[in-house]
């Protein structure tokens, strides 16, 4: 035999060598692979669907914060607070008016003058009633400018009749001129109005508490006001007239005990 053909069959009785890889085309019985493969599949926990969370916001303070709502723990709102007057449904223009203005002290003498005008008128009907129509006093009756006030006409006051923004009464239209120059006497007797009406409580508010539902009487000050102004000239100054100006414009604080500006 030559060389030629021992090594030709040597060749062909070899088996080829893969290198280690899987020929293309077939498939390897892959027992390792597929065995890990199918532990890690079937040792795997199923996956839970995530679920949402509704946590309340919260301030810093820890007071909630959803929107809608009130943080009800530093002051209470308008409506959840317990007042003289005002704290019930479709009257929140009453209850801010107690809240920011009545019982508040006075020492502007165009605020004394409209105080103690919208009292006088109040006479025989509700404040309320009057506090709404606070503008169209203001606008009838010249900003409630006691000067101006004082100067009315008889034809301007007869034109007030007929203005459905004020109390139409034919004796409290023209005491808003009669009441504004008793009041600029005063003025110029004193120097203002404020120093002679306050002389009346020392300087000092008079402070009362009383029962929720309880009308306090007039005061020994309101009663001596009263009849000074009713000895000037003015009208529609009765004491329990005057108590209620007093009551409003600050000299006297008659909040019932329950009240939210009775502790403030």
């Amino acid at each position: 035999r030559n060389l030629s053909t021992t090594m030709a069959r040597s060749q062909k009785a070899k088996p080829a060598s893969s290198g280690g890889r899987t020929p293309r085309g077939t498939r390897s019985s892959g027992t390792g692979a597929a065995s890990a493969a199918a532990t890690s599949k079937a040792g795997k926990r199923p996956r839970q669907p995530k679920q949402r969370t509704h946590a309340t916001p919260t301030r810093k303070n820890g007071a909630s914060e959803v929107p809608g709502t009130s943080n009800t723990a530093s002051l209470p709102p308008v409506q959840q607070r317990v007042r003289c007057f005002g704290s019930y449904p479709d009257h929140a223009e009453y209850a801010v008016y107690h809240d920011t203005e009545w019982g508040i002290p006075v020492h502007d003498d165009l605020k004394h003058f409209e105080i103690l005008t919208l009292e006088g008128a109040q006479a025989g009907l509700s404040f309320e009633t009057i506090l709404k129509k606070r503008e169209g006093y203001r606008k009838r009756f010249k900003g409630l400018d006691p000067a101006k006030c004082a100067k009315l006409t008889d034809s301007e006051l007869k034109a007030a009749l007929d203005d459905p923004g004020i109390v139409r009464h034919r004796q409290k239209v023209p005491s808003v001129r009669q009441n504004a120059r008793v009041f600029l006497a005063i003025q110029k007797e004193h120097g203002s109005f404020d120093q002679y009406v306050w002389a009346f409580v020392n300087h000092a508010p008079v402070v009362t508490v009383w029962k929720k539902g309880v009308m306090p009487p007039p005061t020994d000050a309101a009663r001596a006001l009263s009849l000074d102004l009713k000895k000037r000239g003015m009208t529609f100054v009765g004491p329990t007239i005057v108590h209620a100006y007093m009551q409003a414009a600050g000299l006297v604080s008659d909040h019932s005990e329950s009240c939210w500006r009775a502790a403030a």
